[in-house]
């Protein structure tokens, strides 16, 4: 392809831009009734409050300007695991906090051990690597990390695909502690001798299940086993996601030490109970009407619509256009400076609907998304349950609703029966009928 030229913009780097945040819904204390279960063994009691903790006072600062005023479930368990030296596998709701669940720690370990401040210079030695799978879920990583590390001398740094590639060593150059990284663009860095692993404290995957299957499995393994990545019991292994399949956590066992623990909050897999689900039976040549009804009863409530192709997701936005609809799409065949553009649209309100791919499904957190419309339903359950998780997070409410046709989606018809009922949702009688054929 032709050669690729994108810059991103730097991102605002005065106070107020950088610990900008969203306002918490009034579910938000609910999160504490869901049971947590702890498997492995002596794991350390949850943390109560931030203040429990004897982190830097820096440190307490910038958590506070963050807005986190008590945590979460999977914060309460997940910090004191991860301060007391262990490998994690976390699996909770979508939108409930687990970036500062691992972030928090980590930073604190790091201002504890005093990091100091890397230097310009042109091979960089990590102390904390984070992978997740897309890069609009990357850079939201980093950006909270911003916030975390706010007046110390630790320096986050993001790379990903889509940009030029001489940005990112010059990025990476200039100094890196945090370094928050796609699968491809890390292995492609790694291999110009620009990173150095040998220093490597602790490795997180975000979205622990999609790093770990067909997606991103061999570029994990193969990071693992570079020369100089320090070996499982020399490093410390954090996974984190809302889903987690049995196979997966198979898979999970071969990165983690053996004493690892497992932390599940809720059932594993399960969607938030803050989004109220709706599942229409409605057949592939009907899907745009009904759209076009749902789109016109909501207003220009921020909606994100899931389709199952990229050529699909542009003909939607484009057929929404024409129906005085604003709306824009986001996908893998995109440029990155289109699929940055178009998040920015729907952020802003200039787009009220975001057509998109499963690119968009996993992490993104945009505020005041009410509505999720799975045009296409998914393959899998689990993606399911991510899709829908872009609502209704921190402790607000959202709707997702769901079109289901009988000849392509039979084979998700029980897996939604439980997903539906697991989180006290309503299931039509006729998807019953259909899970019973």
């Amino acid at each position: 392809g032709p050669k690729v030229t994108y810059v991103p913009p730097p991102p605002p780097d005065d106070e107020q831009a950088i610990f900008a945040r969203y306002q918490t819904g009034i579910n938000f204390d609910k999160y504490d009734e869901n049971i947590v279960e702890v498997s492995g063994l002596d794991p350390p009691a949850a943390l109560m409050g931030f203040a429990d903790t004897n982190m830097c006072h820096t440190l307490t600062v910038n958590i506070a300007k963050a807005g986190y005023s008590k945590p979460t479930p999977v914060q309460k368990y997940s910090i004191p695991i991860i301060l007391a030296g262990r490998d994690l596998m976390a699996c909770a709701q979508t939108g409930s906090g687990k970036t500062a669940a691992f972030l928090v720690p980590v930073v604190a370990q790091m201002m504890r051990d005093g990091v100091t401040a890397s230097s310009f210079k042109e091979q960089q030695e990590p102390e904390c690597i984070i992978t997740a799978p897309t890069r609009e879920l990357i850079n939201q990583i980093f950006l909270e990390a911003r916030k975390f590390v706010y007046g110390t001398c630790i320096r986050p740094v993001v790379i990903y695909g889509g940009t030029k590639t001489d940005y990112s060593i010059r990025q990476v150059e200039q100094g890196c502690n945090i370094l928050c990284a796609t699968p491809g663009r890390l292995l492609d860095i790694i291999e110009r001798g620009k990173i150095g692993l040998h220093n490597v404290k602790y490795l997180v995957l975000d979205e622990a299940d999609r790093m770990l299957d067909m997606g991103f499995g061999a570029d994990m393994k193969k990071l693992v086993s570079f020369p100089d990545m320090p070996q499982k019991d020399k490093r410390q292994t954090l996974m984190f996601s809302a889903t987690f399949p049995e196979e997966v956590q198979r898979l999970a066992g071969e990165f983690l030490k053996t004493d690892f623990l497992f932390v599940v909050v809720g059932h594993v897999g399960g969607a938030c109970s803050d989004v109220q689900q709706n599942i229409l039976q409605v057949s592939q040549y009907f899907k745009r009407d009904k759209l076009i009804e749902i789109l016109h009863s909501i207003g220009n409530e921020r909606t994100l619509v899931f389709v199952d192709t990229k050529k699909k997701a542009d003909f939607i936005a484009c057929f929404l256009c024409q129906e005085n609809i604003p709306a824009t799409s986001i996908h893998g065949d995109r440029e990155q400076r289109e699929r940055e553009i178009a998040l920015q649209d729907f952020r802003s309100g200039k787009c009220s609907v975001l057509v998109a791919t499963s690119v968009a499904a996993r992490g993104l957190d945009i505020e005041s998304v009410q509505h999720v419309i799975n045009f296409d339903l998914p393959s899998t359950i689990e993606e399911y349950v991510h899709r829908i998780g872009r609502t209704g997070r921190c402790g607000n409410t959202g709707k997702a609703v769901g079109f289901f046709d009988n000849n392509s989606d039979g084979h998700l018809a029980q897996p939604l029966i439980k997903v539906l009922s697991d989180a006290q949702q309503e299931v039509p009688v006729w998807l019953m009928e259909v899970a019973f054929e």
